[in-house]
């Protein structure tokens, strides 16, 4: 490679919530001459990234337009609310829906979930972003449904979540402009797939190695016959040895000769 020559580099998106690093690590185990770049965006904006060429793929939040954009959905995350350590909740494991119908619930333009209609009250306002949402929680103003990933991004010490049923769920997926599946982007599938270095597509098979010879084979030959037995067809005339069996299966004898 010359000096005036970069190596292919392969650019991943992800949105918040999403930890790229067992993936990313594997990357650069099989492919290190190949530089990995991460590409931090909002979940609303990640679909055009995509699009507009700023990633070669991305870790998104479904649903996506598949019109132009592949995706292999990963996992599915679980719902929780964000409360204080100091609410009422603090003392159960799991809430619900009917458990928020006198709560007010924020609800941040960023709102990843596919909500028909949020649970609880609604605020006044609406929040700008998760981050702002979560700081109002803290002042007391209300409570904040998101996925876990989220949740555990925007940690305090102050907040605690738990878990909310009967509430939709995200789901996190793989995707990429379906024109544009390079041999990297193959490469990263197979990555997320949980592909071998084997068999991750488009490699070729390893060919199988030749076997070694038996050991203490000998060269050059047919067996010898065991000791005090004749190998058949061998030299020492046509004629048959005495005591030898006729056609018939017997053994030849002579009639014995009367005495005079």
């Amino acid at each position: 490679m010359t000096g005036s020559e970069v190596p292919p580099a392969f650019r991943l998106a992800y949105v918040p919530g999403v930890t790229p690093t067992k993936w990313v690590r594997i990357w650069n185990e099989r492919l290190p001459g190949t530089p990995l770049t991460l590409v931090g965006v909002p979940a609303a904006d990640a679909a055009g990234l995509l699009r507009d060429g700023g990633a070669d793929a991305g870790f998104v939040r479904l649903p996506v337009d598949r019109t132009d954009l592949s995706a292999i959905p990963l996992y599915t995350e679980t719902t929780v609310v964000v409360i204080p350590k100091d609410h009422a909740a603090f003392s159960v494991e799991e809430m619900s829906v009917e458990d928020l119908a006198d709560e007010i619930v924020l609800h941040p333009l960023d709102d990843t979930l596919d909500w028909e209609r949020p649970p609880g009250r609604p605020a006044f306002e609406r929040p700008a972003t998760t981050a702002d949402a979560v700081e109002l929680v803290a002042a007391g103003v209300g409570l904040l449904v998101v996925p876990q990933s989220l949740a555990r991004l925007h940690h305090r010490k102050d907040l605690t979540y738990r878990p909310l049923t009967g509430v939709p769920e995200s789901r996190i997926a793989l995707s990429w402009p379906e024109e544009k599946t390079t041999d990297l982007v193959e490469e990263f599938i197979g990555i997320v797939r949980g592909r071998t270095v084997n068999s991750t597509r488009g490699r070729p098979p390893t060919p199988p190695q030749p076997k070694a010879g038996r050991a203490g084979k000998k060269s050059g030959g047919a067996r010898k016959p065991a000791a005090g037995k004749t190998s058949r067809g061998g030299s020492g005339g046509s004629g048959r040895a005495a005591g030898s069996k006729n056609p018939k299966g017997g053994v030849k004898r002579g009639k014995p000769r009367r005495r005079p």
